[in-house]
């Protein structure tokens, strides 16, 4: 179970840095017109923003919990929901930016991600073996 945990939260964020990379190539084809999506300040261009970053952030989050859990083995029963949590992440926090630069009421479903990744950041700490073992 922990070689798959593993593997998983590992594809998972190479898919986000993949994800990162092909949303910045849309977008940067835009970039240079300087009324796009209402200007550089505008929140509507600020969510694009946010959510190709997000793909970055996200994907390293699941690395860093790959090697987290490679390293130290998160114990049972935290390790397979926190990588759920993460994995929520990740799918939702891009998908609610890019939503809400959409239609900006789409930005009240910010609490998934958020939760999501808080939730799997809490599992970890508290499935973290004890020095005792």
């Amino acid at each position: 179970m922990r070689d798959s945990i593993v593997s998983n939260m590992f594809a998972i964020g190479w898919i986000g840095m993949l994800l990162g990379v092909l949303s910045g190539a849309i977008i940067g084809l835009f970039f240079h017109r300087e009324d796009w999506m209402g200007g550089y300040s505008s929140f509507r261009r600020r969510l694009a923003r946010l959510g190709h970053i997000s793909f970055f952030g996200l994907g390293f989050i699941n690395f860093f919990f790959a090697i987290s859990h490679q390293i130290a083995g998160v114990v049972a029963p935290w390790a397979f929901p926190a990588a759920v949590a993460f994995t929520i992440g990740a799918a939702t926090m891009p998908t609610c930016c890019f939503l809400s630069a959409w239609k900006k009421p789409f930005r009240h479903l910010f609490f998934i991600p958020v939760a999501s990744v808080a939730a799997g950041i809490i599992m970890t700490l508290v499935g973290w073996p004890s020095p005792a073992g």
